[in-house]
């Protein structure tokens, strides 16, 4: 063994891994250190994948990216995938198709561009797969706890825009869509399928959101329209700092449910493709939404599955979650 070697193994040897601390000043010039313990710290496991500056990050900012996660043989294969079902050579049961409301009205070409999202794919084996990952499920881990459910699933393929702006996504936060609990059980994984920049319409976040409550949501009030189910925040601080989320293909950023994001116009000519997947611990729970912030998504909700699956019956917004929710490890507890 190097000398070098040697005095790092005596560096490491004298180190406490589990104990990391930050000082600071405060206005009187005194100096408070802050010991975080990672089995103290609230959104994140201690499963030795994700380093102590990666959890702190994510505790602070609600959301830590990874480089070069998914590989770019995996993305090409999703990729075919999703062009064979614009093309319509497979039709999924189940599966939601979405145009954006700048060209719904115009004549249909049965090809990617006129597909501007794809949602619940989990009876697609090839898009599927993706929620299956093992190098993804390995971070999941991290936030949820080894039950994982694969709850809702998405292909976003942002269309440059028409000219009405319409190929923004107003900031909202995910857990308006989710009758489940707790919510700090549940991640987004959301992997760029080519370099996704401010130009094509990056994810946009608001860092630290996520400490904060559920907000109002509702359709904003955009000239250009606005497309399904686009909801957005009704009442939070323009100030507030942003940070966008430029991205390599096959970089992957997981992020907490409450955390405020969008994303801006695709200003380019191509088109800008994400494909990314929700989990939740096995172990969470449905709750009524019945007088609550949420009533409003509940009734669109219900609206598209009575059309979607023809049941004319009463339908419960968390029997539409039930009929998408798939295990992908572990144990099926609850949801």
């Amino acid at each position: 063994m190097s000398r070098a070697a040697d005095r790092l193994k005596a560096v490491l040897n004298h180190l406490d891994p589990s104990l990391a601390c930050v000082r600071a000043s405060n206005t009187s010039g005194q100096t408070i250190t802050h010991t975080y313990q990672p089995h103290n710290l609230r959104y994140t496991n201690d499963n030795d994948l994700l380093s102590l500056d990666q959890r702190l990050f994510y505790e602070k900012n609600g959301f830590v990216v990874i480089k070069n996660l998914v590989s770019k043989e995996d993305i090409d294969r999703f990729r075919g995938a999703f062009e064979r079902i614009c093309r319509r050579e497979v039709s999924p049961p189940g599966l939601l198709v979405m145009r954006d409301v700048a060209i719904a009205n115009s004549e249909f070409v049965p090809d990617q561009k006129a597909v501007t999202k794809i949602q619940d794919y989990q009876e697609d084996p090839e898009l599927f797969r993706y929620c299956t990952l093992p190098e993804v499920l390995q971070y999941v881990e991290c936030f949820v706890g080894e039950d994982i459910m694969a709850m809702h699933t998405m292909l976003i393929n942002k269309p440059p825009d028409a000219g009405k702006k319409t190929s923004r996504h107003p900031l909202h936060q995910d857990l308006h869509y989710f009758p489940f609990r707790p919510v700090d059980k549940i991640v987004c994984a959301w992997t760029a399928m080519e370099r996704i920049t401010r130009q094509n319409g990056c994810l946009v976040v608001l860092p630290g959101t996520h400490t904060g409550t559920l907000k109002e949501h509702d359709y904003p009030e955009w000239e250009g329209g606005v497309n399904k189910m686009y909801h957005g925040v009704r009442d939070f601080d323009p100030e507030l700092p942003r940070a966008h989320l430029e991205m390599e293909k096959g970089d992957t950023v997981f992020f907490h449910p409450l955390l405020i994001h969008g994303s801006g116009m695709n200003q380019t000519t191509g088109f800008r493709k994400a494909i990314s997947c929700h989990y939740a611990s096995a172990h969470c729970f449905y709750i009524d939404v019945k007088d609550t912030t949420q009533e409003n998504i509940e009734e669109e909700v219900r609206q598209i599955a009575e059309r979607k699956y023809g049941v004319t019956d009463a339908i419960r917004f968390q029997d539409t979650w039930a009929l998408r929710g798939r295990l992908v490890k572990g144990e099926r507890v609850s949801l």
